[in-house]
């Protein structure tokens, strides 16, 4: 059963995502703003960090592919970009120490790094004709506070869980 939880997990996070957007109203605080959660991404950038690099780019390129199946009409940006991130943040995560506050904004800086490359990826193959300066103050900004409310409120919860997994897979 406990095998089960992990993936469990990240779909329920990969779903609240979707429900997220479905039920946020359109105007936040009276203006037009795009927010995009990255609570999946937050997730498996919190695994990555105390599970290990191994099953966190594994987990980050399925879950990718997923993404890409499901919401994007261009195969391959998420499956390219959760890995890659994921592997960066590892190497970040080598030189710093992994306490909850480091870990919370290596993911956070994780998830601009996301955002800025969707929205170049899209820009060069012209999905998109948003400027950058727009995308930074419609899109990136706004998202990155949402993110950052995910991750104070779910950091602690995430290191927890990830640390118990972590030891159960050591001991298997």
């Amino acid at each position: 059963m406990r095998k089960f939880l992990l993936p469990l997990l990240f779909l329920a996070l990969f779903i609240s995502e979707s429900l997220f957007v479905q039920f946020m109203p359109e105007k936040v605080f009276g203006q037009s703003k795009i927010l995009v959660p990255h609570f999946l991404y937050a997730g498996l950038l919190f695994f990555t960090i105390y599970v290990g690099k191994n099953k966190g780019i594994i987990y980050s390129a399925i879950f990718g592919l997923l993404f890409d199946i499901v919401y994007v009409e261009v195969l391959g940006i998420y499956l390219f970009l959760f890995p890659f991130i994921a592997y960066l943040v590892t190497k970040v995560m080598q030189v710093m120490q992994s306490n909850l506050i480091v870990s919370s904004i290596v993911s956070l800086a994780g998830v601009a790094l996301l955002e800025i490359g969707v929205y170049e990826m899209n820009f060069l193959i012209h999905v998109t004709d948003l400027e950058f300066m727009d995308f930074i103050n419609l899109r990136f900004y706004p998202t990155l506070i949402l993110n950052a409310i995910f991750i104070l409120l779910t950091g602690f919860l995430f290191k927890r869980y990830f640390e118990k997994v972590s030891e159960a897979m050591n001991d298997d």
